[in-house]
């Protein structure tokens, strides 16, 4: 049976060293304004023959970034703050309705 001892041991033994990573949350920006956002996951560094690994695991939520281009036409059509006109993105389905929710 393999544990995690036993591979730790084994990854030295081949010259690879393996350091977990604390992290809160991680995003994973695509293309296409999406992102991938991981919270409280499991991150493994692992350095092997001058390289560096990274390995990630665990929940995700798939979320389409907004526009700052968008975010500054719903800004100078509704008159409203940045943060405002994020959160109106947010809950719209375009720039249109966005502005209209705000009006």
């Amino acid at each position: 049976m393999f544990n995690a001892n036993n591979l730790s041991q084994a990854m030295k033994q081949m010259g690879m060293d393996m350091d977990e990573i604390d992290a809160e949350k991680v995003e994973v920006h695509l293309s296409g304004d999406k992102k991938l956002v991981f919270n409280k996951p499991q991150i493994s560094k692992i350095e092997a023959q001058g390289q560096e690994i990274f390995q990630l695991q665990g929940k995700y939520t798939e979320k389409e970034e907004i526009n700052a281009e968008d975010v500054e036409i719903v800004m100078q059509k509704t008159d409203c703050s940045e943060e405002q006109a994020q959160e109106a993105l947010k809950n719209a389905e375009d720039v249109a309705e966005a502005v209209m929710n705000l009006q």
